[in-house]
């Protein structure tokens, strides 16, 4: 964890977020590349100082299951791109999930997600959290409806993909987040396969936003990794979360929300969740992660075009049966990716065989 890095006063285009934000050049060596600082531990002025980064009174490091500067500088610079207050980081997009949902739900408590979710998430959600007592009500998403006619006094969560991971059916975030904000309980949208290059939910009304960095923000498939970020603006103080809210049984009787304010969402991720639970990013994989960011708005521009490229030939193949990307007029996502992603509808698309999966062969 480290304190805002004061940014000179103006607003940086995309790509330039992608190289600088959240860093400044080291003042003792001018060094302007983010450096790997491969720590596990940290050295305290006096035991004053040590008890004030523990208390949380002063923004500092103290073990790096809880933060590390080179994992700072991602989480910073994930924030940034998907334009929300503050982010924490895990080892990988499954357990970043798992660190937001852990953060709002405790046993007893309910989310309603899409039925469209990965494979993994949906596991996860059903069967993993079960056994922490925490149910799931899966809807079909394309009706936003469903979700609220499942919501109950118990829900904490509405959960969704911005593109779903394989049935690449979009969301109607805008509708989703006006069911979720008139019911209090926030919008968590898993912005894997969209990238905040095409697509930024806390934008359109989510509150949290969890990425697999593993994919597209890392890019090069060498690299695990997870973030959540938060928008910064959900009213935890609504009466639905009371651990936000109440001194903490797990840290010192911090009153997250009372002293964090609009990041108190992730240093509770952070100082309760993750400190207990240790899904930890490691310093090398966050500078890995750095680089592949870089590249991200070049890369993107690349992959939808070859994306659709592949769509369209597909389409008018004569032995194929059926294409399905959000990027063919012929979609029924169609005008949903164009609303929330004009820049293009991601590099994943499915297709059938004529004669099926024999003739495939």
């Amino acid at each position: 964890m480290s304190k805002d890095v004061k940014q000179p006063d103006r607003a940086f285009g995309f790509e330039t977020l992608c190289l600088h934000a959240g860093q400044l050049p080291d003042p003792s060596t001018g060094a302007r590349a983010a450096p790997i600082y491969q720590t596990t531990s940290y050295v305290f002025d006096s035991a004053e100082h040590a008890a004030s980064l523990f208390n949380l009174q002063t923004f500092g490091h103290v073990y790096a299951r809880l933060s590390n500067p080179t994992v700072a500088l991602f989480e910073e610079r994930v924030a940034a791109l998907e334009a929300g207050r503050a982010a924490v980081s895990a080892a990988s997009g499954m357990a970043a999930e798992m660190l937001a949902m852990l953060t709002l739900c405790r046993q007893g408590d309910h989310i309603v997600a899409a039925r469209t979710l990965y494979g993994g998430t949906y596991a996860q959600f059903a069967v993993t959290f079960a056994r922490f007592g925490i149910s799931c009500t899966f809807v079909e998403p394309d009706q936003v409806e469903n979700f609220e006619q499942a919501i109950q006094s118990n829900t904490k969560a509405i959960f969704a993909e911005s593109i779903a991971n394989p049935r690449l059916n979009v969301i109607d975030l805008e509708k989703l987040a006006a069911i979720a904000r008139h019911h209090g309980i926030p919008l968590v949208i898993d912005n894997t396969l969209a990238s905040p290059y095409l697509c930024q939910p806390l934008k359109h009304g989510a509150d949290i936003v969890v990425h697999s960095a593993t994919k597209y923000l890392g890019g090069h498939g060498t690299t695990m990794g997870g973030v959540v970020v938060e928008s910064g603006r959900f009213p935890w103080d609504n009466g639905k979360f009371p651990d936000m809210v109440f001194p903490s049984e797990g840290y010192h009787g911090v009153r997250f929300y009372e002293t964090f304010g609009d990041f108190g969402f992730t240093m509770k991720a952070r100082f309760e969740i993750a400190r207990t639970l240790g899904p930890t990013l490691s310093p090398m994989n966050a500078w890995l992660l750095l680089q592949g960011i870089e590249t991200l708005a070049v890369r993107m521009d690349r992959i939808c075009a070859n994306a659709l490229a592949i769509a369209q030939f597909l389409q008018s193949h004569r032995r194929v049966a059926w294409v399905n990307y959000p990027g063919l007029q012929s979609s029924p996502y169609y005008h949903l990716s164009q609303r929330y992603m004009p820049k293009g509808a991601g590099g994943i698309l499915c297709f059938g065989v004529k004669g099926g999966a024999k003739a495939g062969e």
